[in-house]
């Protein structure tokens, strides 16, 4: 599982209103994998210290904290991985990666409990080159609302079966098994039904579902299971768990059709269904 389309962008909501605009006294890095896409720890604390946070932007699931004289903090976050506020007094987590404080008003910090996520400065006009997670990605449907027309157009341009298409980002962006599998539940199609054999009907139907889906994850700010322990900036865990109707519930009734969910194996990943309601 990673962290999917709705985490990321309640990240970014929360910087922008947390750490845009303050400037950066000092980067203390206690674990060095976080950033050795700069080679070194002093070299990435260089590239940082002193500099201002001016915006914080996304390109899919890549957060970019663009500093001043065109320069970007880089984030691609991993399953574990948090980012926090905090004030400089409070207690430091045993997982804490590094810590940026700035001149004003606390830090903020990388709690990295799965030690996959990445944090690097690039010059703006280096990218895309060396920003490859931001290469060749599909729609984004927080980003840019998509009408049914367009999406129906996507998905018809794509030879395969609607959980290859979901989860694959250069057709839309951020959208985890978790995701895709809520996602086919409220459209009532199975994983494995190939693109070519939809109704203009079933398209319009999985159009929705993805925008509604999307929008109750935010809504209840993102998920938090064991396998991505999401928490926002302040630390606090989302709800989106609590509404979920087919992930990781195998042998529970379906909230449809009162029969239990199944699971099954699909490219190397489980998948959840009701057998009886999605066709």
């Amino acid at each position: 599982m990673v962290i999917g389309l709705p985490e990321i962008e309640i990240l970014r909501r929360d910087l922008e209103r947390e750490v845009a605009g303050k400037k950066i006294k000092e980067v203390e890095v206690q674990v060095a994998k976080p950033v050795r896409r700069n080679r070194s720890r002093a070299k990435f604390v260089e590239k940082l210290e002193g500099h201002k946070i001016e915006k914080v932007t996304r390109i899919g699931v890549t957060l970019l904290l663009e500093l001043d004289e065109d320069q970007i903090l880089v984030v691609e976050m991993a399953d574990g991985g948090q980012l926090r506020r905090h004030a400089n007094k409070d207690d430091v987590d045993d997982d804490n990666a590094l810590t940026i404080t700035f001149t004003q008003h606390g830090q903020l910090r990388l709690v990295d409990h799965g030690g996959e996520t990445a944090m690097y400065v690039v010059n703006a006009d280096d990218m895309p080159d060396t920003v490859p997670s931001i290469v060749d990605l599909g729609i984004d449907p927080v980003e840019t609302p998509m009408s049914w027309q367009d999406f129906a157009e996507v998905l018809l341009g794509f030879d395969g079966e609607l959980k290859q298409l979901l989860t694959n980002p250069a057709v839309i962006v951020g959208l985890s098994d978790l995701y895709a599998d809520e996602i086919l539940f409220n459209a009532g199609l199975r994983f494995d039904r190939t693109t070519g054999s939809l109704s203009a009907q079933e398209i319009r139907r999985l159009y929705r579902a993805v925008v509604e889906t999307l929008h109750d994850a935010m809504k209840y700010s993102g998920t938090h299971v064991p396998a991505n322990a999401f928490v926002d900036v302040f630390g606090e865990p989302g709800s989106y768990q609590d509404h979920l109707s087919v992930w990781g519930k195998d042998g529970e009734l379906s909230p449809r059709s009162r029969k239990p969910i199944a699971r099954t194996k699909y490219k190397g990943t489980w998948t959840y269904y009701c057998e009886q309601s999605q066709v």
